[in-house]
């Protein structure tokens, strides 16, 4: 779950825990929207750990060196004579 994802799962929470009153029979809206806000909070959690860990694991280390060697062309040394 992305982090986006976890913030939408809390605001809809949110919003069915404390801002609807509508009642379905054998649901409770309520503690939907709670479940929902503490599946979004975990959900964060775990996203920002995730993000956290990735950038340590991470090595910073120095491109490695590349060695160049030319030769020349079998016509370019002829012409000079080689």
């Amino acid at each position: 779950m992305t982090i986006g994802g976890s913030i939408a799962l809390i605001i809809i929470g949110a919003i069915l825990a404390y801002a609807v009153n509508y009642e379905f029979s054998g649901i409770d809206i309520r503690l939907v929207g709670a479940i929902l806000m503490i599946g979004g909070l975990i959900g964060l959690v775990i996203g920002i750990v995730r993000i956290v860990s990735a950038r340590r694991s991470v090595e910073r280390r120095p491109p490695p060196r590349v060695r160049e060697e030319y030769y020349e062309d079998d016509y370019e040394a002829r012409r000079r004579g080689y």
